[in-house]
């Protein structure tokens, strides 16, 4: 009976942490607040990926982690992204931000359209390849700025230059999706 309910324990954990995360990133005065948002980040990332495999292996897979799930993803991923694009030292492109918001409330919508129509599309290659390019250059941009005492233009462009690259994967891998649903509701 507890290994049902472990998933989505971790599941409504990683909600809980969000706003503790905000709240280091965005709010807090604590010299190490943004290390601190690292760890914060990091340990919502692993349950993340805990939950979703620990529910695969005992067969625990529940319609509260079907929806709560990405939701939690998507949380989180879009306040770190607020925090890189709005806050120095790197003050991202804000169109980089709203593209993935825009394509998470598209392919939420839609998906949610298509489950209430009895039609499942799951997450592709692409879409799994943009959540962890996400999850990889946040933990990298938030570490280099918590662990590095300035951020070289060389590094400064890369970064950039990662999440200009997740941006055209988040654009692609919605038009995929968008072409799957399509055939399957066809």
């Amino acid at each position: 009976m507890i290994r049902r309910l472990i998933p989505n324990a971790l599941t409504i954990l990683r909600f809980l942490l969000v706003p503790v995360f905000m709240y280091f990133l965005f709010v807090s005065q604590n010299k190490n607040q943004v290390l601190i948002s690292l760890i914060i980040f990091i340990v919502a990332a692993l349950t993340d990926y805990v939950d979703g495999t620990l529910a695969r292996k005992w067969n625990v897979v529940s319609d509260f982690g079907k929806i709560m799930d990405p939701l939690a993803d998507k949380f989180l991923v879009l306040t770190a992204l607020a925090g890189l694009c709005w806050l120095p030292p790197y003050n991202l492109n804000n169109v980089i931000f709203f593209v993935v918001l825009a394509r998470e409330i598209l392919i939420s919508v839609l998906r949610e359209v298509q489950q209430r129509r009895g039609i499942v599309v799951a997450a592709d290659s692409l879409g799994k390849l943009k959540t962890v390019m996400q999850m990889i250059g946040i933990t990298f941009a938030l570490g280099t700025w918590a662990l590095l005492p300035r951020i070289g233009k060389n590094l400064f462009t890369a970064v950039n230059i990662w999440f200009w690259l997740i941006v055209v994967i988040t654009i692609a891998s919605g038009f995929n999706y968008i072409r799957v649903m399509y055939k399957k509701g066809a």
